[in-house]
């Protein structure tokens, strides 16, 4: 049984692929994704998933909670976590360029088991940080819709479960009316097509950008110096403030970069994958790590960051200076459009995660089926949706939260592993894209994402193990019995 679970998946060198060409043999005359994406709009998607919760709800926690104005250091810190995943990610999307993302990778290297466990995370990623991002778009929203005096009553625009201590309570809500529409509208988009999905996330790429830019050249005038001072606060505890808060702000910014790898379950339906995937990848991380790093010094040297411990904290930093009003509302609707696109990139992923389980025996077959006309996944598209907004709808931010950076690490260091290993396998395989240095920059980047793993997983292990033992049913249940790669 062993041989079986560790089994991996045989793969053969990709050729170059050319942009309508179906991807991953169609079973039995079935419709396949087309590759239709350009380097631009994966580097586009890269920046829609990544630009989002992080930089305009996290990096006040951050700063206020753990690392004060050394916060731009805990941005570069997780950037380089991400960065030397971003590596690994890069060389296994140009020489795999099918949908799966780490599932795909891991099968070819680590084992059908390992696979199981990976993509089961992922769901945690995908699926979990849409439902999140949704609820935080809810709030942004209300909060926007407040300001012309239309804001939504509490019990249409909150969770009806809340947290109360560790047990889960009834809040008197019905249910969060603008997270289950926001999810339901894209996941219409996403059903209807890949092209029109990506066409729409630019747009909003360009407005958040934008409006994150605009906060920038106008905010910057308003930099007092003393708010730097001292850049690294003297430690009051373990990870609050002094270099164990810098290391602790980065566990928590972390989950500002999660969906850059998003863009690797896109490799199917790209048009030059081997060339378009790195750039999509490292493009994206490079230019958001940029982004966050000025943002977070603008924001620091604004205000002090003892005060920046808000849910808005982009919003706090211009409501002490009156002249920024009009400037204040850009913010909010920036919010609205960055959180707008994580979501989108996030219900384009999860679908691919179980298109290729499914093509690969793990999940039912209707997971795998693609619409003849759109050339999507249209029936995990609709049962990713329709969870995600039950998710959301029902669920408040916090607790929806929990898993999804430990989902991502394990998913990271896995990638991380997984290189290293078919370089020594596989190594007549062509290989488009290499990573430089790939002994260091695999156990390096295994070894970061790991470190900020246990982070969390200190304080969340019973809901990590709940969760894990439910995917270890479904897969002994259903996908080792019926896993095609047995019955070769």
């Amino acid at each position: 049984m062993l041989k079986n679970l560790l089994a991996t998946k045989p793969i053969a060198p990709s050729g170059h692929v050319d942009a309508g060409e179906p991807v991953e043999g169609s079973l039995e005359g079935e419709a396949t994704l087309k590759r239709t994406l350009t380097a631009r709009q994966l580097v586009m998607l890269g920046i829609g998933a990544v630009i989002g919760a992080g930089i305009f709800v996290l990096t006040g926690h951050a700063a206020a909670a753990h690392a004060g104005p050394a916060l731009v250091l805990s941005f570069v810190l997780a950037g380089l976590a991400c960065a030397l995943a971003g590596l690994c990610y890069a060389e296994f999307a140009a020489m795999l360029p099918v949908s799966g993302s780490a599932y795909s990778y891991s099968y070819a290297t680590l084992g059908e088991f390992i696979a199981w466990f990976i993509g089961w995370n992922l769901v945690l990623e995908y699926l979990f940080a849409a439902s999140t991002v949704a609820v935080g778009w809810s709030g942004y929203l209300n909060s926007f819709l407040g300001n012309l005096g239309m804001a939504l009553p509490a019990a249409l625009s909150s969770a009806p479960l809340t947290i109360s201590g560790s047990e889960i309570v009834m809040s008197g809500a019905i249910v969060n009316l603008p997270a289950v529409f926001i999810v339901a509208a894209i996941s219409g988009l996403c059903y209807v097509g890949i092209t029109q999905s990506a066409f729409v996330n630019s747009i909003i790429v360009a407005i958040k950008v934008t409006v994150i830019l605009l906060f920038v050249a106008f905010s910057i005038q308003f930099i007092n110096p003393d708010n730097w001072v001292p850049f690294i606060p003297e430690n009051t505890g373990p990870g609050q403030f002094g270099y164990s808060g810098i290391v602790r702000g980065a566990a928590v910014v972390f989950f500002a970069y999660i969906g850059f790898d998003a863009v690797s379950t896109a490799a199917g339906e790209a048009k030059n994958p081997q060339r378009d995937m790195p750039i999509g990848i490292l493009g994206s991380l490079f230019l958001c790590t940029i982004i966050y790093i000025v943002v977070a010094a603008v924001l620091t040297g604004m205000m002090h960051y003892t005060q920046l411990g808000t849910a808005k904290p982009v919003a706090t930093a211009l409501e002490a200076y009156p002249s920024l009003a009009w400037l204040k509302w850009l913010v909010e609707l920036g919010a609205i459009a960055g959180l707008s696109s994580v979501i989108l990139v996030m219900l384009m992923g999860q679908p691919r995660i179980f298109y290729s389980m499914s093509r690969d025996g793990l999940l039912p077959r209707v997971f795998g089926k693609v619409h003849p006309k759109f050339r999507t996944p249209y029936i995990s598209t609709i049962i990713v949706g329709t969870v995600a907004a039950i998710l959301a709808g029902l669920f408040p931010i916090g607790l929806l939260g929990e898993l999804v950076s430990m989902g991502t690490l394990l998913a990271f260091t896995t990638v991380c592993i997984g290189v290293l290993i078919l370089r020594y396998t596989r190594p007549d395989l062509p290989r488009p894209f290499r990573v430089r240095a790939v002994w260091a920059v695999s156990i390096l980047g295994a070894a970061a994402c790991l470190y900020l793993f246990i982070q969390p997983f200190s304080e969340h292990w019973r809901l990590m193990v709940g969760w894990t033992a439910i995917g270890m049913v479904i897969y002994f249940a259903y996908g080792y019995r019926h896993s095609k790669l047995r019955r070769r």
